[in-house]
Parts: C-alpha cells; sequence; structure tokens
C-alpha cells in the first residue's frame, strides 16, 4: 500500500517536473520569440517606474502578448532592476527580451520629444520636434523665435526629464551670433564668457543637456573647427597662396558668405585663389559688410558708395590680399573648397537670378553678366510691387 503511494507520488512528481519543464520552455520561447508589433512606436519609462508598471503599458500599447512572462524573463535575465527612464523606439516584431534590451541598455533616448535650437545668420527658432515611429521622421509640434515668448506648450515639454536638447548652428554664422545664440539660451547655464575669435566655431549640430554649460559648448564648437581645419590642412592641394592655416580659414569664411550652392564652393574658391595669384584685389562685398558690423547682426541693407571707398581693413576693394579674420564661421564643405579649388581660369563672377553664379574670364563678359543681373533685378522689384 505504501510502496503504491509513494509511486504515485513520485509520477505526479514527475509529470508536474515535466509540465513545469514545459511551461518554462514555452515560456523562453514567447519571451524570445517575435513580438504582436505591426508597426514601431515610441515607448516612454518615467523616472522610477517599476517593472510591472512598464509591462502594464507596454501590454496595453500591444507590445507584448504577456505582462508575466516579460516580468518573469527580466528577473531570469537579471534586468528587472536595470530599467532606464527616457524614450526609446520600439521596432515592429520586437521580441520582448529585445525590448528589455532596450529599456535597460542605457544612453540617450533614442525617439520621443526634442527640442531643436536653432542658430541661424539672421535669426534664432526653436523647434520642439516629435519623432514619428512610423516614418522615423521628426514632426515640428512648436516653433517660435527668440523675438517671441515661448508658448505655454513649449513650457509643457521643457518640464519633461527625458526631453533631448539640440543646438544647430548654420553655416556662415558668426561667432558674435553664436556667442548670443547661446546668451539667449534658457535651457543653457553659466557665463559663455568673451566672444570667440572669428571663424573658429564649427558649424554643426550637437547634442546637450539641460544646464549644461555655455563656455563647454563654445569649447567643443572650436575643438571641433581645429580637427576640421587641421585634418583638411594635411589633404590640401600643391602651390595654394595661403601662408598658413588662418588664411585658409579667412578664404573659406568668404567662399561660405559669397555662395550657398554646394556645387559653386570650388568654382568660387578657384576665382578667388586665382586673384590671389595675378596678384588682382579680391573686390567682395561680405567682407566690406563685416567690415561694417564686426559680425554682430546682419546690415539689412545694401552698400553705399562711401563704404565702398572707405579704406579700412576688410574692405577688400581697397586693399590687397585677405582681410585679417575670418568674416563667419565656415563648414566643412567651404573649408575643404578653399584648400581644394577647381582648376579653372575664371577671375570673375556674379549672380545670375537663379540663387547661382555666372562665371567668366575678362571684365567684357563680366560688364554684360553685370548687366543681365541688374535687369533681372529690376524684374523681380516690378514683381513685388505688383504683388
Amino acid at each position: 500500500m505504501i510502496r503504491h503511494i509513494v509511486a504515485n507520488v513520485l509520477t505526479l512528481m514527475i509529470v508536474g517536473l515535466v509540465a513545469l519543464a514545459i511551461v518554462i520552455s514555452s515560456g523562453q520561447r514567447r519571451f524570445f520569440a517575435e513580438g504582436p508589433l505591426d508597426e514601431a512606436i515610441c515607448f516612454r519609462v518615467a523616472p522610477g517606474a517599476s517593472l510591472r508598471a512598464v509591462s502594464n503599458n507596454l501590454a496595453g500599447q500591444g507590445a507584448i502578448e504577456s505582462e508575466q512572462i516579460f516580468r518573469i524573463g527580466a528577473q531570469y535575465t537579471d534586468r528587472a532592476d536595470a530599467l532606464r527612464f527616457g524614450s526609446y523606439l520600439i521596432p515592429e516584431k520586437a521580441s520582448m527580451d529585445q525590448i528589455m534590451d532596450l529599456l535597460t541598455r542605457g544612453g540617450a533616448s533614442t525617439c520621443g520629444s526634442e527640442i531643436q535650437y536653432r542658430i541661424g545668420v539672421t535669426r534664432i527658432d526653436t523647434l520642439v520636434r516629435e519623432l514619428d515611429p512610423a516614418t522615423q521622421r521628426f514632426e515640428t509640434i512648436v516653433q517660435f523665435t527668440s523675438d517671441e515668448a515661448p508658448p505655454e506648450e513649449y513650457l509643457r515639454f521643457t518640464e519633461q526629464a527625458d526631453i533631448q536638447y539640440r543646438i544647430t548652428v548654420a553655416e556662415g554664422a558668426t561667432s558674435w551670433q553664436i556667442w548670443e545664440g547661446l546668451r539667449l539660451a534658457e535651457f543653457l547655464s553659466g557665463d559663455p564668457g568673451e566672444v570667440p575669435r572669428e571663424g573658429w566655431l564649427a558649424p554643426d549640430s550637437y547634442s546637450v543637456s539641460r544646464g549644461t554649460e555655455r563656455q563647454a559648448i563654445l569649447a567643443d564648437m572650436e575643438a571641433r573647427q581645429t580637427r576640421i581645419l587641421t585634418e583638411l590642412w594635411e589633404t590640401r592641394v600643391e602651390n595654394l597662396p595661403y601662408a598658413d592655416m588662418e588664411e585658409a580659414l579667412i578664404m573659406a569664411s568668404i567662399i561660405e558668405k559669397e555662395t550657398g550652392q554646394a556645387d559653386e564652393r570650388r568654382q568660387v574658391a578657384s576665382v578667388f585663389v586665382n586673384r590671389l595669384r595675378i596678384p588682382m584685389r579680391l573686390q567682395t562685398d561680405p567682407t566690406v559688410i563685416y567690415g561694417i558690423t564686426m559680425g554682430q547682426g546682419t546690415l539689412g541693407r545694401g552698400l553705399r558708395r562711401s563704404e565702398l571707398d572707405a579704406v579700412t581693413p576688410y574692405n577688400t576693394y581697397r586693399i590687397d590680399g585677405l582681410p585679417p579674420t575670418p568674416i563667419a564661421n565656415p563648414g566643412r564643405a567651404a573649408i575643404a573648397a578653399a584648400l581644394d579649388p577647381d582648376d579653372t581660369p575664371y577671375i570673375f563672377f556674379v549672380a545670375d537670378g537663379t540663387g547661382g553664379h555666372t562665371f567668366t574670364t575678362n571684365l567684357q563678359d563680366h560688364n554684360r553678366a553685370v548687366a543681365r543681373w541688374r535687369e533681372i533685378e529690376a524684374e523681380m522689384r516690378a514683381r513685388e510691387q505688383q504683388n
């Protein structure tokens, strides 16, 4: 009798162990198997959120099939207490294991909201953008300029602990414009110090956090520009008319201000290099304008004859060679053009009405191109008056 009871107990234990093994095996397969998401989602882990709350939210958004298996899997893989707050892009069909990895890996948020602070040549504006998980493209939700009061919706976003901040500096912005832009950015901290030297701040996109020191950002910009210039200087073509890297940077800044067309930069560079070799004065308006404004804002009008005739260190109609400093902060492409210009016979160029320029080799052709540009300007003014 006892033997029979023991045999039954053993049988039940074996059956139970087999069943448990099957359950565990099934749970493991489901934890690592393809998930139910039909399209990517942006999932936010709130600061201090528990594993139970996270699993509940994931199930509610259709990202996992079983909250219990998700929690057991997290504990089994020693990640139950490793959740990092932030917003994370969860791709379609992501397994529970992959989701847990995304939520515990750490680092910057991979989706959600972003505040982009853009320092341009003519204005500063702020955008609040959200990533659309389906298209993985940012969509602008709020936008305002530095002259406008921040709307309430913007202030609501700044209260999010995991909000991402990005500072974008336009090519051709001056050091004063960048310095002033950082000074006005309410999410930064610290005194920006003195205005950095012209030309030595890299126009780029910089990921920062609320409270980042302004001087630290300026130092990063200068270090990045120095790396770019040093790298490109080492690969420069031979026989350029520059005494050193500083002169190459001055040329790059002039190229940056003369054309916004990427495919024209090396042609514009060739014109100025040819003029330096002849030698011939550079005769470029942007240097004259810089001599008037010293980079503190835009002129907002055309140059006067008296300004073109005045002898100043930046009036390249009246001085030989390059001005004493850069006139803006050039981007990498403009620096590359200054150090590897096209090989052309051009010594003149003028706007052609399309956003580009007409390049010529002699004064007669140049005067014809200028006359045509004057006609285009007159036509444009007439259309504006009609509208």
